[in-house]
């Protein structure tokens, strides 16, 4: 319940993306179904920062294989990171980041990727201060109607 309310939260906070700002109407049921497969995965797992006894935030980790051309290997890939609005600023993504660390290490991993949306000054801010740079983009384009 609590990955559903917060992966659902982080969606819901950008309703004018071109991509997670069209949900559908059942999405909680559809991510119930969807994260309980990334739950049971023996290649990821999703974090979850607790305080005065209420899930406050998460965050996904994922061991990827890189492509085969490329070092490293395999690479910690970080995504679905959330923090409830009422408690940021408090050192909670630290904490999921520094435990997302301790995993990394632990796996032999010496790379961190973050999928993250843009647009958001507080977030660049927050993964900028964390460490993070931008090394890649994603952009999108509708495909257009064919004519005639």
């Amino acid at each position: 319940d609590a990955v559903v309310a917060l992966r659902v939260a982080l969606l819901r906070e950008h309703p004018t993306h071109p991509i997670y700002g069209r949900l559908r109407p059942d999405v909680e049921q559809r991510a119930r179904q969807f994260f309980g497969t990334q739950l049971r995965s023996t290649q990821e797992t999703m974090l979850l920062a607790e305080m005065s006894d209420a899930i406050v935030g998460i965050l996904r980790r994922v061991e990827s294989v890189s492509s085969p051309q490329l070092e490293p290997a395999c690479y910690a890939d970080i995504s679905s990171t959330y923090v409830h609005p009422t408690v940021r600023r408090r050192g909670v993504l630290r904490s999921l980041l520094g435990a997302a660390d301790r995993w990394a290490r632990r796996r032999g991993l010496t790379e961190m990727r973050l999928h993250n949306v843009a647009g958001s000054a507080d977030a660049e801010g927050a993964w900028d201060a964390l460490g993070f740079e931008i090394v890649e983009q994603v952009r999108f384009r509708r495909v257009p109607p064919a004519s005639g």
